[in-house]
Parts: structure tokens; sequence; C-alpha cells
């Protein structure tokens, strides 16, 4: 383990392989914007408060979908169930239709497209927002939740997306 002196981060690249081995739930971020449905894959999704109930997720500030869905006036929360890592992929894929087959999907209550056959679905109306280092912290206010699914989540770990298997 190598030193650092206090007051001096870490190098990107000796930050990134320690973080590899933290795995993390995934989930697609959608809105509305105009008449186009927008998303994006995150995978620092978390709650925050449960009185009020809050949750967050940061998007990098290069994000091209960032400005189309800090317009949206809501968005949603769809949280992958763990076979859906061809889905994480569309939405982290950039010069792609997300919405198109094979990418099943249908309005929500106040219009943010929910992606079908996910574990849950989080109706969330912006709450607070805040620039941190080179990404942006979203924190939204949880109007409605809905878990659709059993709950095996996708996971991303070492760059890539895979699955959780419980022990008895």
């Amino acid at each position: 383990m190598t030193e650092t002196l206090p007051g001096r981060a870490v190098d990107a690249e000796g930050y990134r392989r320690a973080l590899a081995v933290h795995a993390a739930g995934v989930v697609v971020i959608t809105a509305r914007s105009g008449d186009a449905p927008v998303g994006l894959t995150a995978t620092s999704f978390s709650s925050v408060s449960l009185d009020p109930p809050l949750v967050s997720f940061y998007v990098d500030r290069g994000s091209t979908t960032w400005p189309r869905l800090r317009a949206a006036g809501h968005f949603a929360v769809n949280v992958l169930a763990s076979d859906q890592a061809e889905l994480a992929t569309r939405f982290a894929s950039r010069g792609v239709d997300r919405f198109a087959a094979p990418t099943r999907w249908s309005p929500g209550p106040l219009g943010a497209p929910l992606l079908r056959d996910v574990s849950a679905h989080l109706i969330c109306l912006p709450h607070e927002t805040a620039e941190v280092g080179d990404h942006t912290l979203v924190v939204g206010l949880v109007v409605e939740a809905v878990a659709d699914g059993p709950g095996r989540p996708l996971l991303y770990h070492q760059g890539r997306f895979g699955r959780f298997i419980a022990h008895p």
C-alpha cells in the first residue's frame, strides 16, 4: 500500500482500480423532455432519507443526456433486474436510440418512461442538485414507489455487469 500526503488526492487510475472492487446496483434514470424520452444508466444511485423519501444519483457534467433530463419536471428510477445487462449497456451507450426496440417501455403516471420487467420503479420530483467535482449530484423526492420483481439485482463490478447469488 502506498502512502499519500495529507491534503493530496490519489491519482485517477489508482482511484478507479480501488473503486472497481466495490459492487454497485444498476438503475436507468428516465424522463420525458419535450416530446422525447431520455435516459441514462447510473451506478451511483442511493437512498438518502426516509422522511422525506429522498434518493440520489450522480451524473457526469459532460453527459449529453443531462441537460434534457435536468429540464424535465420529474424523472423515474428504473431498478434493473439481474437479467437486464443489455438494457444497462444500451442506456450507457452514445449514438443509439435507447428507447427503440428491443427496449420495452410505457409512459408512467406523470409521463416519464417506465422500463418493463425491472425490479422496481420510483417516480421522483427534482429536489436538489449540487456540483460535486466533475459530476452533478441529483436528489429526488420519491412520490411513487412500486416493486415489481423478485428483487434479484443487476450489479456493476470490475467494469462489468453481473448477478448477485445469495448463499443460504
